[in-house]
């Protein structure tokens, strides 16, 4: 489904609106690598935005470019994790991938929390944060002036629950914006790459890859980057066959 609604509101000039409906008229057209390349067009000249990628990624996808929709529908979802539609055509794309890599085992404690903190952006778990720390030291003003022992009973408890629920929001808010800031994930951009032991071309070859595959990438040493990939398994490659998300 393409993203008519919503953008239109984006633009702040008359050419980029205009930019926009012809991508999307173009899109309606069947014209969809000239309806990306219209969309990359906007990106570079008014920012990102998440419906704009998850636009990009549909034209990609219906242009047969498996892992540029890829890429697009993920960093839509960077910006939006809550994006709905840009996840399940997300899981679309995926399905086009050759690579079917099981994920490593992680303890479901573990993995509860990655998704609640993932379910939303930093921004709004700063929000929620401060709406909780407001309502803790509402709690604190009942409890010094209520006189009620009831009340001041209650006002005490639902305050150090405040505090605790607004420390834990500041967290999230915290580590969601590292993980923005300091985002590992790439997707292969090449048919297939070969994934070496060492950063060099002599090394010995340990697993290939396929286009549209997301790896996670660990270091960098030159030209080439240390990847691991959804089941553990780690190597070298050259960046110029990745793109980051």
């Amino acid at each position: 489904m393409l993203l008519l609604g919503g953008w239109f509101g984006l633009a702040t000039a008359a050419g980029e609106a205009d930019l926009l409906q012809q991508a999307n008229q173009l899109y309606s057209e069947g014209e969809y690598r000239q309806a990306a390349d219209a969309y990359e067009q906007l990106l570079q000249e008014q920012g990102v935005a998440p419906e704009l990628y998850y636009n990009l990624g549909n034209a990609y996808f219906k242009a047969g470019e498996v892992a540029l929709s890829i890429l697009n529908y993920e960093r839509a979802l960077r910006l939006n994790p809550r994006f709905d539609d840009a996840r399940y055509n997300l899981q679309l794309a995926q399905e086009r991938v050759i690579d079917n890599i099981p994920p490593a085992q992680v303890f479901f404690v573990k993995r509860w929390i990655q998704s609640l903190v993932s379910r939303y952006t930093s921004d709004q778990w700063l929000y929620a944060s401060w709406g909780l720390f407001v309502l803790c030291l509402a709690g604190c003003l009942t409890f010094v002036f209520a006189k009620s022992r009831g009340l001041r009973k209650t006002a005490f408890v639902l305050g150090i629950v405040f505090l605790l629920t607004s420390g834990i929001s500041l967290v999230c808010s915290m580590t969601r914006k590292n993980d923005f800031q300091n985002h590992r994930d790439a997707v292969v951009m090449t048919g297939i790459i070969t994934v070496k032991s060492s950063p060099d071309r002599s090394g010995t070859d340990l697993f290939e890859l396929h286009e549209g595959t997301k790896v996670a990438v660990t270091s960098t040493l030159g030209d080439w980057v240390e990847i691991v990939i959804g089941d553990g398994r780690m190597g070298w490659t050259e960046m110029k066959y990745l793109e980051k998300i």
